[in-house]
Formats: structure tokens, C-alpha cells, sequence
């Protein structure tokens, strides 16, 4: 199957409240275009430095999502075009992001990564830090940063249970969290699920998926 067919293959069995990421770190150029020229336009990359040097290559209508952890020495390297971060863990982390936000006359939107998996290698807030972070009278004040939802990776593991447990964990707390609505918050985007558990996900209310292998072919 070429990529466009993988693409087109799996938007049509994407309800369209559902935002496809087409998961394209590695990959060269070529394959990015073979997948925009299907009409793929939101890419999700997880290295600063190659999702820069793609964006300079590619038409300028892309919307690039910065979906890996993020160092806050890099922030400003990405900071003039990027769309959507989506790991972002720390009230230290966002007051970087606003800072660089503002000296590109912009405003960039992030998702809040929350740690529903049962391993300790992933990172993200647990609910109290969440809480936290949202009361504080300095997340209050950035102006040049919009939290527009919540993030979360499922335990890697065969268990459709557990992951379904996590999903719904993580629908839960997003829930909860839609009375919280300030100038810089408003929560309309849940973003989980990948190439193995998307369905899954989707099922369980995401409306962000993150895709990879399933269009690109496996990564060398």
C-alpha cells in the first residue's frame, strides 16, 4: 500500500470530530509530501530541530504539532510557526512557551500531558499537579499560551482492559475539567491514541489521534 492509500484507508474510518496527526519523525521530505498531496495538512513531529528543518522545506498551510517531550532551551526554535504542543508537563515549561510566544506576536496553543500509564519511563501531571497548575495565579497570568486540552499516552502493553481502564481515566479528568473556562483555557481537544489503540481511544472520546506507522510504513 503506498502512504496515500494507508491515509485514506484510515480517514475513512475517522468520525469527523476527529483530528488525524500523521506521525512523521524520521521520515524524509518525499514522504511528508506524498501525504500532503493526499491532503494530510497536520503533522506531528518529535525532535525540534527536524521538525524546523521540514517545516522551511514544506508549503507554509501545514499545521505542525510538537507531540515529543519537550526541552525548555528549545521552545524558542519553534516558537514562530508551531500549532499545538502537546507534551507539556510543567507550569515552568508553559511560562517558557508564553515567554517565546510573545516575542513572535503570537498566541500557541498546548494540551497538558496527564500520566494515566502504569509506567514510570512516561512522563506527565497526575491529577493533583494538574489542579495545582490550573489554580495558580501564574498559569492565570500568561496571556501568549491557550490550553486547549488534555494528553495521554496508555501503558504499552497487549492488555485492551488496562488501556481502555487508562483512556477512560484520562476522559474522566477531562471531564471534570470543563468547568474551567479562563481567557488561556478552554478544553475542547483530548489527544490519545495511536497506530496499535486508536479505535480504542476513539471509543473511549478522544478526538485526537496520533498516527505513524499505519501511514509511513515502520520507521528503519
Amino acid at each position: 500500500m503506498s502512504i496515500e492509500q494507508n491515509l485514506l484507508s484510515i480517514k475513512s474510518t475517522l468520525p469527523k470530530q476527529v483530528t488525524l496527526v500523521a506521525v512523521s519523525k524520521t521520515k524524509p521530505v518525499s514522504d511528508l509530501m506524498e501525504a500532503y498531496e493526499a491532503g494530510q495538512c497536520v503533522f506531528g513531529e518529535n525532535k525540534i530541530q527536524e521538525m524546523v528543518e521540514k517545516w522551511e522545506m514544506m508549503p507554509k498551510d501545514i499545521q505542525w504539532h510538537m507531540i515529543g517531550h519537550v526541552q525548555t532551551n528549545k521552545v524558542k526554535f519553534m516558537a514562530p510557526f508551531v500549532n499545538l504542543i502537546h507534551g507539556v508537563d510543567s507550569l515552568k515549561l508553559l511560562q517558557e512557551i508564553d515567554k517565546q510566544a510573545k516575542k513572535n506576536n503570537r498566541t500557541i496553543d498546548c494540551l497538558l500531558q496527564i500520566f494515566v500509564a502504569e509506567e514510570e519511563t512516561k512522563f506527565g501531571l497526575d491529577e493533583d499537579e494538574l489542579a495545582l497548575l490550573l489554580s495558580s495565579t501564574i498559569f492565570q497570568g500568561l496571556k501568549n499560551i491557550r490550553v486547549i486540552g488534555l494528553m495521554g499516552m496508555a501503558t504499552f502493553t497487549a492488555n485492551q482492559n488496562q488501556i481502555k481502564k487508562e483512556f477512560t481515566h484520562l476522559k474522566t479528568i477531562f471531564d471534570k475539567l470543563q468547568v474551567t473556562k479562563t481567557t488561556n483555557c478552554q478544553l475542547n481537544t483530548i489527544s490519545m491514541g495511536m497506530s496499535g489503540d486508536y479505535q480504542l481511544a476513539i471509543d473511549c472520546g478522544s478526538t485526537m489521534v496520533r498516527i505513524g506507522s499505519s501511514i509511513f510504513g515502520g520507521r528503519k
